[in-house]
C-alpha cells in the first residue's frame, strides 16, 4: 500500500485531483451542518405555571409564616421567664375526675344485683342428686365385690391380726398391714 492519494476515477493529475476532491468534501460538511431540520423534534415548550407551581411556594410561605409566627411566641416568653422573679405556680389544685363514672358505677351496680340474683337461685334450688342413693349404690357395689373376688379387701387385714396373736412374737405385732403387705409382694 503507498500513500498517495487514490481517486475514484483515472485521472492525470492526482495533486490537483485531491485537493477538488477535499474542497467538494468540505462544502458537503458545511451545507450538512448548515442544513435545517424539516421535522421539529424539539417537543413543545413546558408552560409557565406547570414550572413554577405558585400553589406550592404559597404554601410553603404561609408554612414559613405560622413557624415565624411560633418562634416569636417562645421568644416573647422566654424573655418574659427571664426578666421576671422566677415565682412559678407549679401546684395543680384540681382532682382529677372521670367524665364516665357514673355510669361504670351504675352499670356495676346492675351486674352486682344481677350476680346475686343468679346467687340466690343457685342457693335455693334443691339438688336433684341424691346423695343417700349413691351411698347405696356403692354399698352394693361393694359387697358384690368381695363376694366375687378370690381374696376379698378385708380379708388381708383380718389374716395379719391372726397370724400375730398366733405366732405371738412381738416383732410380727409391730407391724402393721400394710407393711407387711408391702414386703411380701
Amino acid at each position: 500500500m503507498h500513500r498517495s492519494y487514490q481517486p475514484l476515477k483515472p485521472v492525470t493529475n492526482r495533486y490537483l485531483q485531491q485537493r477538488w476532491d477535499h474542497q467538494e468534501y468540505e462544502n458537503h460538511r458545511r451545507k450538512v451542518s448548515s442544513t435545517l431540520p424539516v421535522v421539529d423534534i424539539k417537543g413543545m415548550r413546558t408552560p409557565a405555571h406547570v414550572q413554577l407551581k405558585l400553589k406550592k411556594l404559597q404554601l410553603q410561605d404561609e408554612r414559613l409564616s405560622i413557624i415565624d409566627r411560633d418562634n416569636r411566641l417562645l421568644a416573647s416568653k422566654l424573655t418574659d421567664i427571664v426578666c421576671s422573679k422566677g415565682l412559678v405556680d407549679h401546684w395543680n389544685q384540681y382532682h382529677l375526675r372521670s367524665l364516665n363514672a357514673d355510669k361504670r358505677r351504675e352499670e356495676l351496680l346492675l351486674v352486682d344485683r344481677q350476680n346475686e340474683a343468679i346467687y340466690q337461685r343457685i342457693t335455693c334450688r334443691q339438688s336433684e342428686h341424691r346423695r343417700q342413693l349413691w351411698l347405696e349404690d356403692w354399698e352394693r357395689t361393694r359387697r358384690r365385690r368381695d363376694d366375687i373376688s378370690r381374696y376379698p379387701r378385708g380379708l388381708a387385714e383380718k389374716q395379719a391380726v391372726k397370724f400375730a396373736v398366733l405366732e405371738g412374737s412381738e416383732r410380727s405385732e409391730s407391724f402393721s398391714s400394710t407393711e407387711r403387705t408391702g414386703r411380701d409382694s
